[in-house]
């Protein structure tokens, strides 16, 4: 029998990579040992084809005093879904399935571009023209050095899914940009909490209008939630009504203030550590 035909995640539409990774068949090779939960590798593959994969399977998630037990899988598949809907296309495909130990989130592995440069350290007590300022960061021997974001549209456009999503985690490793110009992000176990609980290095944008992009977004986002719509039945099978009607309250809450969040200062605003 011939080797399955490893697929390149860039050539495989989100449609097939859905199919590969809810019917192929799932075999775990290895483990991320710097997760804090069990996140796991390996292939999935269907009629010859094979692609790469992450497997969390939720027996592996460790317990957490804000966040229902068992409910980290549904949530990253839920943020794949809104990802979806805003037609950004930010978050890998993802599913919910069973596997070798269980039920889990199963994602398509992406590869990131080791040159591609989103975040930096600077020197200077302004960030340089392409950057925005995040916050002034120790280095160590007492030295502070500015943390900077790239002032691009493809992380803009996550900032405002994170904030929709209300993501608690947004890390510099959660960042995949790809060789063919592509960004996808990656860990949203800690999203769509009642409370906000939103943490990020994308603050560089905080306070500023929203570009009309994002406003027209936010609109169909809204539309799309509404009570019997197919996104809102999905999201019905992944999070519960309280929840979904908080997901629903941001949405509505960036049209009304037309613009990026500010942190709250009721909450860590950059996650530790922010790597």
């Amino acid at each position: 029998m011939p080797a399955p035909e490893r697929i390149p995640p860039g050539r495989v539409s989100a449609t097939d990579a859905l199919t590969l990774l809810t019917e192929g068949e799932l075999t775990v090779g290895g483990r991320v040992r710097q997760a804090s939960n069990a996140v796991l590798y390996g292939t999935v593959s269907l009629d010859g084809d094979e692609a790469r994969c992450v497997y969390k399977p939720v027996a592996g998630e460790r317990p957490l005093w804000d966040f229902p037990d068992g409910t980290l899988a549904q949530r990253e598949v839920a943020a794949y879904e809104l990802s979806e809907a805003t037609g950004w296309g930010l978050v890998p495909p993802t599913v919910l399935r069973d596997g070798p130990y269980g039920e889990g989130m199963v994602q398509l592995w992406i590869e990131a571009d080791p040159d591609a440069s989103l975040l930096a350290l600077v020197e200077d007590e302004e960030p340089g023209e392409g950057w925005k300022a995040v916050g002034f960061a120790e280095v160590g021997a007492g030295r502070t050095a500015l943390l900077v974001h790239a002032d691009d549209l493809r992380l803009r456009r996550l900032a405002v899914l994170d904030a929709v999503i209300n993501n608690g985690d947004r890390k510099g490793g959660h960042l995949l940009p790809t060789a063919d110009g592509g960004l996808y992000a990656i860990d949203h176990g800690v999203t769509f909490n009642v409370e906000d609980k939103l943490r990020t290095l994308l603050w560089g944008w905080a306070g500023e209008p929203l570009p009309p992009e994002a406003t027209a977004t936010l609109t169909a986002l809204a539309a799309a939630l509404g009570d019997g719509g197919p996104l809102a039945t999905r999201l019905a099978q992944l999070l519960t009504a309280a929840e979904v009607a908080a997901l629903r309250g941001r949405v509505a809450a960036l049209l009304g203030s037309g613009t990026h969040p500010v942190p709250s200062g009721d909450w860590p605003a950059i996650p530790w550590p922010p790597v």
